[in-house]
């Protein structure tokens, strides 16, 4: 009797210290839920703040990785709508203040400085505060995006920037089954920290095939989702707001071997939809191509650095460069084959908030 009670006093201690780590160094126990949708698909639950291996994850009242806001901004504020999926959202593994959504802010700030001290476009750039606010989910896909913009509106912004991965050209519609039955999307807090390592990591979840209707697999992906994207276009400039459409590549794009053949008969056909509705549209492909090769010349010392073409502004007539940060080879610019790095994450930033700084910095 009395080893039995040692065994369990050591295992119910050995348990403490377990949830209690987690708890605290991992931030297990306090998983960030979501709620179904019947357009969105599914949403992250309003107003929950989290942490996760100590990054800060903030989400607002309107689903959004962003904190508290006016529906409407000031009148001396610059807000952007970024729309995208887990890569413009960051993530677990991205602090709250090293988004994409937070960075542009920041290097919007530092290029729209020498703007305001010309005296023909001082009106039109006298901005004294940048926000981007981040409506996105894991997994979304044009449609969800569409869908949450036709629900929540554009809040006033004067820029919109879809930011879309290659994988994303092939989304689903949206569909709230995933909510409660696959593990990445609970509907609730777990009652303790190490049930949640087990039904992340451990136990067995529902294939996501099976969570999608029949009826989805024999759609025409692609050509669904570019009618979301021309949308969401036709959304902003019936609003009088200037649209960016932004892609990045996955990891395996890079390179010579480039995309696959569906993923280049995918592309070709957004370029087409680009070309017919005269999109805006920064294709990050070329540029982490160059962006690599940079670093393999700043390896082999060459001392000719290439600036990289971004995007051609119709106002000036002219491209607009821009000098890349210093990366290491390609694996630096990925966390895995298709989620960012810091690097990534700051190169995709301010290559944005270039061509948003490109709509303001001509003279009309």
């Amino acid at each position: 009797m009395k080893v039995a009670l040692i065994i369990l006093s050591v295992t119910a201690g050995l348990l403490l210290g377990i949830e209690v780590l987690l708890r605290v160094l991992v931030g297990f126990g306090n998983a960030l839920i979501y709620i179904p949708d019947a357009e969105c698909g599914y949403l992250l639950a309003p107003n929950q703040r989290v942490r996760r291996w100590g990054n800060r994850i903030e989400i607002n009242e309107y689903s959004m990785r962003t904190g508290a806001i006016a529906p409407l901004p000031a009148s001396d504020t610059l807000r952007v709508l970024l729309l995208g999926d887990s890569v413009a959202n960051g993530g677990w593994w991205t602090d709250q203040m090293d988004t994409i959504s937070e960075i542009i802010p920041r290097q919007l700030r530092l290029q729209m400085c020498p703007l305001s001290t010309d005296a023909q476009l001082h009106s039109k750039v006298n901005y004294c505060d940048f926000e981007v606010l981040n409506c996105s989910a894991n997994s979304w896909g044009p449609r969800n995006q569409l869908a949450y913009a036709n629900r929540f509106g554009l809040f006033g912004a004067l820029v919109v920037v879809l930011l879309l991965n290659t994988d994303d050209l092939f989304a689903s519609a949206p569909c709230s089954a995933v909510v409660g039955r696959d593990r990445a999307y609970p509907d609730r807090k777990p009652v303790m920290a190490i049930v949640q390592l087990l039904n992340r990591y451990l136990i067995p979840t529902v294939p996501r095939e099976k969570l999608t209707t029949p009826a989805a697999a024999n759609e025409d992906k692609v050509g669904c989702n570019l009618e979301a994207i021309r949308q969401i276009k036709t959304a902003a400039n019936l609003a009088n707001i200037k649209f960016v459409l932004a892609l990045t590549p996955k990891r395996h794009e890079l390179g010579e071997s480039g995309p696959n053949d569906w993923e280049v008969k995918a592309r070709s056909r957004l370029a087409e939809l680009v070309a017919t509705e005269k999109i805006t549209y920064i294709d990050f492909l070329p540029i982490f191509n160059s962006a690599t090769e940079l670093t393999i010349g700043l390896t082999k010392k060459t001392r000719f650095l290439p600036k990289i073409v971004v995007f051609f502004d119709k106002y000036s007539r002219r491209n607009r460069v821009f000098d890349p940060p210093c990366v290491s080879p390609v694996t630096s610019l990925y966390r895995d084959s298709i989620h960012l790095s810091p690097q990534g994450n700051q190169l995709v930033s301010q290559t944005i908030s270039g061509q948003i700084v490109a709509f303001f910095d001509h003279k009309s």
